[in-house]
């Protein structure tokens, strides 16, 4: 029999509550109905703590510390405080450089503005990589082929500024990474029996019974090969199933 994770009380914003050790702070919050901003973050995801605007104050030592609730887990005594001025000053601060960076960008000017940020008109409306990571950890942990990489600055690593790179080769065009990315950077065009994604070309599959095309011919290839199911029987659409 598997033993459960062991509990441990915590404190937000003057709750005392239990949580499952290792689970994270925005978790719990969000269970709380406690709203705590983010770009970077998916439930279904590894936390990755890229865009800063969940930060939170967390009790250490005795001394109050400000730290990213979605990498921060859970431990015994620990206080949280999730809307202090110092939290409110370092949210408004993680918004204000990400406007700067992407002034033009939807979701970018939302969040800034929500926080307090002033932000300007602009004439169009960009859909600018904000290098969150989601498409990236969605490609690796839900569909499992890792056609995304993260390319951060490092030590022993020759990059100028961070990226996302992409392999070719092993991307399906299941378009998942379209779906995860919240600035509408990651774009898939359909035409006719074509589907592009990252200017990679897929092959898209008829449905058997509708005619309809529904999926590239090397998703399900991919799904073939890792399910044992015949490939033939995966060409029927979901409509018609």
């Amino acid at each position: 029999m598997k033993k459960g994770k062991s509990m441990v009380t915590i404190q937000i914003d003057g709750r005392k509550i239990k949580a499952e050790e290792g689970s994270t702070i925005l978790e719990k919050a969000d269970e709380l109905n406690i709203h705590i901003p983010t770009l970077c973050h998916h439930a279904n995801l590894s936390p990755f703590g890229a865009c800063r605007l969940c930060t939170v104050e967390v009790k250490a030592n005795g001394k109050w510390e400000l730290a990213a609730s979605c990498t921060t887990t859970a431990e015994e005594g620990l206080e949280i405080r999730t809307a202090s001025d110092a939290v409110k000053e370092s949210r408004k601060l993680a918004a204000s450089l990400l406007y700067r960076k992407y002034p033009g960008t939807e979701a970018v000017r939302k969040m800034a503005e929500s926080l307090g940020v002033e932000v300007y008109e602009e004439d169009e409306d960009d859909h600018d990589c904000i290098l969150c990571g989601l498409c990236v950890r969605t490609c690796r942990e839900i569909v499992g082929v890792n056609a995304l990489t993260f390319e951060d600055r490092g030590l022993n690593r020759e990059v100028d500024e961070p990226s996302i790179t992409f392999e070719p080769k092993a991307c399906i065009g299941c378009g998942s990474c379209v779906v995860a990315c919240p600035t509408g950077h990651v774009k898939m065009e359909e035409e006719g029996d074509r589907r592009i994604i990252w200017n990679k070309v897929f092959k898209m599959v008829s449905c058997s019974d509708c005619g309809r095309y529904f999926a590239p011919e090397e998703q399900l290839d991919w799904i073939s090969n890792k399910t044992g199911v015949p490939f033939a029987e995966l060409t029927t659409c979901v409509s018609c199933r």
